[in-house]
């Protein structure tokens, strides 16, 4: 008898604890996009001027990398163009001489002309001024078609050269590390002093002003949740130190997914749920990773 009164509270206070219902109807949470920041140049970092917990602000400059080597591949590439240039021919000058003879020539050829028709020349001489005149003038055609190659090759080389200094003016433009978006630094992950790569990651950053609750609710909740719709989040700081915010749902998620571990379902026994994202306006005391509910 003794045994069974001694057992008789516990009971009870099972069916209590199971027959309650959570004031809730979802759990999650906060989370927020982050922004990984990564070097595009090699070289060594000058500066960093943000630390983690920094605020930044879109287009502020965040790291600085050494240009001394570009700028002087840009000077390289410059005086290479320029003496591409300077070599390029002056088709109008070296074909000068030429067109001289060939209009010497004509004349010669209008002479021997004259002098045929009046009888004190010869066919053959008329012929061979005729002749020298043709040959002149296929010798000017084709200096012109030389020298047309080879300034078209010049000027294609020179057009390479200058595509050349583009990407190093591009690459010392990179060399200064702006912020794309405005947030906090989560993350530094290098030092002024240390050597950057392109792709190596500098700062991870995160606007905490726009987070989001992501939650997870169970198939049989789906009908009563949709796009737009406006919802109670209650963040949870511990104790019985709670604060309500207005959030909206903003991303329903497709597929299902099995519960994560550190979630709670308004049905216990729910073993796949569906993720939403609950847009919520931080007003500072909302913080990455806390844990928050989720009221219908």
């Amino acid at each position: 008898m003794k045994t069974y009164l001694f057992y008789l509270p516990v009971m009870m206070s099972v069916v209590t604890a199971c027959g309650s219902t959570p004031d809730f109807d979802a759990t999650g949470i906060f989370e927020s996009t982050t922004v990984t920041i990564s070097a595009e140049t090699s070289g060594k970092i000058l500066s960093m001027p943000v630390s983690e917990g920094d605020s930044v602000l879109d287009g502020q400059t965040i790291a600085v990398i050494d240009t001394t080597l570009l700028i002087l591949q840009q000077k390289q590439i410059a005086s290479q163009r320029q003496s591409a240039v300077s070599v390029s021919p002056d088709i109008t000058a070296q074909a000068a001489a030429l067109r001289s003879q060939i209009e010497h020539q004509q004349h010669e050829c209008e002479r021997f002309g004259r002098l045929l028709a009046d009888g004190a020349t010869t066919q053959k001489q008329y012929d061979d001024a005729t002749a020298h005149l043709n040959v002149l003038k296929g010798q000017l055609n084709a200096l012109i078609s030389t020298l047309g190659k080879n300034q078209a090759s010049i000027t294609d080389n020179a057009l390479a050269i200058h595509y050349q200094s583009e990407q190093i003016e591009e690459q010392l433009i990179k060399s200064s590390i702006k912020s794309p978006i405005s947030g906090t630094v989560l993350i530094k992950y290098a030092e002024p002093g240390e050597f950057a790569t392109p792709g190596r990651p500098l700062y991870k950053l995160a606007n905490l002003n726009d987070i989001y609750l992501r939650s997870y609710f169970t198939v049989s909740q789906l009908p009563e949740i949709k796009l737009g719709q406006k919802v109670t989040v209650i963040a949870d700081f511990g104790g019985n130190e709670q604060y309500e915010y207005p959030g909206t749902i903003t991303w329903i998620s497709q597929e299902s997914e099995f519960t994560p571990k550190s979630i709670q379902t308004r049905d216990s026994r729910a073993n796949l749920v569906y993720a939403v994202k609950i847009s919520v306006k931080n007003d500072g005391r909302l913080k990455l990773g806390q844990y928050g509910e989720v009221r219908l």
